[in-house]
């Protein structure tokens, strides 16, 4: 005890020492007593200091105790008011001497010279609590007031934990550590507030995001959801068989889990492309159909400059305008046809029947008529009698006639044209319609086609074609009274596709991908984004996302974006995406309550390339 001197401050002269009784009694004092009455009590709640925040207390814990209260470990609070408090611990538990600062001298002269056997202080646990909610009615709601200090600490039993975070769900996608259990962390396929949302799966080379997509399809398959993955790499072509690699089958013993390659697995290739399947006998090849594209997103794929636009407009004007003359579409004597002739959004779609060839020709057949130079083009699509009618057409337009940019134009039209991936006979189209009808995997590997124009041109069309594929079947499924199951379409690659460079110049496309998703949310249909360098995906997409699977991202400037983006992350979790282990990740779902730091269950199926 003290007296104060003159001045208010202590005087050391008057310090006195604490009575000897008093002391005796805190060193006799008997805890057994105690944790007979509360053996199942972790700690207490601690005062608050200034640099205490809303929405968290610090707990102190008994020494023996500190590992029953990890990171990510749900707990209650009861209050000394009666109130009861869910919680979690979201940083420590940390330890601390008993009664002095961790950097005291004493403590690290007993540290260094005593080697931790002699004069080493007693000490004791602290961690902070985030307060999740308070229990009312047999419920959690938001929390009006703090818990009081000196609260009671309890240990959350798992059952109750997985139904507080919502992690019960048909697709399992991996574990987490909470308290002493793990707990699986799964995902829904049977509420629209499951997978019908869109997914992010994002994370610097390596951290495992193959890993992920691939254990997720296949899981998904065994619940009954079809999936589409457009593979850019060729990693995912030999889903069929199981994994080959050591590391994947140990963790799946671990697991008590079997390698097996995922069933009703096909793989397609565009036609003239190579596939990585190690069975060319599996390989379907397809061709795209130009029609089905919108112009305004090939102009914005192809990127063409201002000039360059203008003339492929002009031709594009001139082939209808030809396809109308030649009764190739629409043909007058079907009046079906007309009617739906003036229907046609080219905003969502090309002119029906027009061919990449024909456009082609009549641009071929533009620069021969501005550089007499050039021989008569030789027409690749347009019947050779039918030449007449395009230079009649050509003559009787007001195109304007700078040769270069037309020579530009007809130079990008060429190189797609040459591919031979556009309206090939001997190759049909995707059947989109027949591939989800089941729960199949499909892959689309597009990792033979080197332009990433020409990747897009094929993307656009099969998201918009599943899209249709879906509304339909959502139709037939409504009228037959079924039950429900999502499509998942993984884009690989996704910042390929839609990068936040180009996003501005590529507004129908983006249009396009944005009704889809808007649309799929209604319609069962999961977009899934992957991509390695989430830096270059402009916001417009992450504004399209609900749901968020984070691996190992060490750019601290790519983690402050997301963490503007992202609000169902915790703070102290975004200090650890950087530090993520291998098959490590940060998983929030629209199904859960909290995001949780999950370990990813591993992939019974081959992957080609690790991640």
């Amino acid at each position: 005890m003290t007296e104060p001197s003159a001045n208010g401050a202590p005087d050391e002269a008057t310090v006195r020492p604490i009575p000897a009784t008093v002391s005796a009694e805190l060193e006799e004092l008997d805890t057994s007593t105690l944790e007979e009455i509360e053996p199942d009590c972790l700690g207490w709640t601690t005062f608050d200091t200034p640099g205490s925040k809303d929405g968290n207390v610090n707990v102190l814990i008994p020494r023996d105790r500190i590992d029953r209260i990890p990171t990510q470990s749900l707990v209650t609070i009861k209050s000394s008011d009666t109130r009861v408090y869910l919680a979690a611990c979201t940083e420590g538990p940390f330890s601390e001497p008993d009664g002095l600062r961790a950097d005291a001298p004493i403590v690290v002269t007993a540290t260094v010279r005593g080697r931790g056997l002699a004069l080493f202080p007693k000490y004791h646990g602290r961690a902070t609590l985030d307060i999740m909610g308070e229990y009312r009615k047999g419920t959690v709601q938001a929390a009006g007031l703090r818990p009081l200090p000196n609260s009671r600490v309890f240990p959350l039993p798992p059952d109750e934990a997985r139904r507080l975070l919502r992690t019960d769900g048909d697709l399992a996608l991996g574990v987490a550590a909470v308290g002493q259990h793990e707990i699986t962390v799964n995902g829904r396929t049977d509420e629209k507030i499951g997978f019908p949302r869109h997914t992010a799966i994002l994370g610097t080379t390596g951290g495992g995001k193959s890993t992920t997509v691939s254990g997720m399809v296949a899981r998904a398959q065994e619940v009954g959801v079809a999936s589409i993955i457009l593979d850019v790499e060729g990693e995912y072509a030999a889903m069929y068989e199981p994994t080959d690699d050591e590391a994947m089958r140990v963790a799946l013993e671990e697991r008590g889990l079997a390698p097996k390659g995922a069933a009703n697995v096909s793989i397609y290739a565009l036609t003239g492309r190579e596939s990585k399947c190690p069975d060319p006998k599996r390989v379907n090849h397809f061709s795209l159909t130009f029609s089905e594209l919108s112009p305004y997103a090939v102009v914005e794929i192809l990127d063409f400059n201002d000039a360059q636009q203008q003339r492929f407009w002009t031709a594009y004007e001139l082939t209808k305008r030809i396809l109308r003359e030649t009764k190739i579409y629409p043909n007058p004597a079907n009046s079906n046809e007309s009617a739906e002739a003036l229907l046609v959004d080219e905003l969502e779609e090309g002119w029906p029947r027009m061919k990449l060839g024909h456009i082609y020709d009549v641009v071929r057949c533009m620069v021969a008529k501005l550089d007499k130079a050039v021989e008569p083009a030789h027409l690749t699509t347009f019947e050779p009698n039918q030449r007449d009618k395009i230079n009649q057409v050509i003559d009787t337009s007001t195109a304007e006639g700078n040769k270069f940019s037309w020579m530009a134009v007809l130079g990008r039209l060429g190189s797609l044209h040459r591919l031979k991936i556009f309206d090939q006979t001997g190759s049909k189209p995707l059947n989109l319609s027949a591939m989800i009808s089941k729960p199949n995997i499909s892959i689309i590997d597009l990792s033979d086609t080197e332009s990433p124009n020409v990747r897009n041109l094929a993307i656009a069309q099969i998201l918009r074609n599943v899209q249709l594929a879906q509304d339909a079947r959502y139709e037939a499924e409504q009228s037959a009274g079924h039950g429900h199951k999502p499509t998942l379409v993984v884009i690989e690659e996704a910042h390929e596709f839609v990068s936040s460079q180009r996003v501005r110049a590529m507004p129908t496309l983006f249009a396009q991908l944005a009704r889809i998703a808007k649309r799929g949310r209604k319609r069962w249909l999961s977009l899934v984004f992957v991509t390695q360098l989430p830096q270059h995906l402009p916001d417009e997409v992450l504004g399209l996302v609900n749901s968020w699977v984070l691996h190992r991202i060490s750019d601290n400037g790519v983690v402050t974006r997301l963490r503007k983006s992202v609000g169902s992350i915790d703070g102290n979790l975004w200090d650890r995406v950087s530090t993520l282990a291998p098959g490590q990740s940060i998983v929030s779902l629209t199904t859960m309550r909290r995001a949780l730091i999950t370990r990813i269950l591993p992939t019974p199926c081959r992957l080609l390339m690790a991640d």
